[in-house]
């Protein structure tokens, strides 16, 4: 029976050559030149002067968070449709989610729902580039610049999306990205925070390295309380080889998407997420929601389906309104969101891999149509 699994990486370029060499040079640590090349090339992808490699995407938004000075007392606005990944990063400040609903074509947070949650207490609006759909960054500038706010990028998944011709990453103070396994772009862990602030990337660098000081010197005294969050040479030098086939990659996935709804066209019962106005979906995965009324199985019946035949799939994000660790924080879960509730309920992955053959997906298509 055949077997494909919901995301698989690809590492398809120089990653053991560069990795071999960063072994052989001794520096396997961060101080390794893998780390400052791995940096200035993701960051020039993104249109961004700066970037700040890390352990991984949620630090990136902590990192971004604290460089800002957002702590205890502040709100930050996230949409309430989104992985866990972006609350709780903003719990590790001491500052307090705020939830907003999402559109339900998108699945982006909505801009036209987010001035009714800012108060007194707000310092930022983090927007989710959701499944590498840009949100509508226009609409939410607009309203950040009105309120004197913030923005920081989720753009996790997200990599090589572009709003109006311009890569996501670069409309924020800062933004973050992540690179585990089953990203468009992987190092197995890792994350970056780019920017286009000298003195905010300072900053980032500062912080992110336990707060020594940035002229190198070792006196260890350390001004202020700062975190290890260093990425490796090693992690460094995948990410290098992966940055070197972004566009690839990236294609690769707009590909599969397409193929995905040229060979589900017609079915009752089967939407995709739609691509946001002028803009560059890099459908980092690809997501059907269920109308159950109209397709002949249920969701949990459509998953049990694929899996005896070899298919795996995944559920979508749960709300942030119903995770208990959230309200056990303190956060005000007492909204309704019904378009993330609708989401959570009806939706699942296909796989999505960059991998993907053309017979694979016909497989899986075949396999709904059944």
């Amino acid at each position: 029976m055949k077997k494909i699994p919901v995301c698989t990486p690809l590492l398809g370029g120089n990653e053991i050559k560069y990795v071999e060499d960063a072994v052989k040079s001794g520096w396997i640590s961060s101080s390794g030149s893998y780390v400052g090349k791995f940096e200035e090339s993701f960051s020039k992808y993104c249109d961004c002067k700066y970037g700040i490699a890390v352990t991984n995407g949620t630090v990136a938004i902590h990192l971004a968070l604290e460089a800002l000075g957002i702590g205890s007392g502040d709100e930050v606005i996230i949409p309430s449709f989104t992985m866990i990944a972006t609350a709780f990063a903003i719990c590790y400040t001491g500052a307090m989610p705020v939830f907003v609903d999402v559109d339900p074509e998108t699945w982006n947070i909505d801009p036209e729902k987010i001035e009714e949650k800012i108060t007194a207490r707000t310092k930022a609006i983090l927007p989710v580039h959701v499944y590498g759909n840009p949100c509508d960054m226009d609409t939410i500038v607009e309203i950040a610049r009105k309120h004197k706010l913030y923005i920081i990028e989720d753009a996790a998944e997200a990599h090589g999306a572009e709003y109006k011709g311009k890569r996501v990453g670069s409309f924020s103070e800062v933004a973050a990205f992540s690179f585990f396994a089953n990203k468009n772009l992987t190092t197995g862990e890792g994350g970056m925070c780019v920017t286009n602030d000298e003195k905010l990337a300072e900053k980032l660098k500062y912080y992110k390295n336990m707060c020594f000081p940035l002229n190198g010197q070792r006196n260890y005294l350390h001004d202020d309380i700062g975190f290890n969050y260093r990425m490796s040479n090693l992690h460094a030098a995948i990410g290098l080889a992966q940055t070197e086939k972004a566009d690839e990659y990236r294609d690769r996935r707009r590909a599969h998407h397409r193929l995905y709804k040229k060979l589900l066209q017609g079915v009752p019962g089967i939407r995709f997420q739609k691509d946001t106005h002028d803009s560059l979906n890099v459908n980092w995965m690809n997501t059907i929601i269920l109308d159950q009324k109209l397709y002949k199985r249920n969701r949990d019946e459509l998953v049990l389906h694929l899996r005896e035949n070899g298919v795996e799939t995944r559920l979508l994000f749960k709300s942030m309104a119903l995770q208990k660790s959230l309200q056990k924080y303190g956060c005000d879960c007492s909204g309704v969101y019904p378009v993330t509730d609708h989401l959570s309920e009806n939706g699942l992955y296909l796989p999505s891999g960059s991998d993907l053959s053309e017979s694979d997906i016909q497989y899986v298509c075949d396999l709904i149509r059944i």
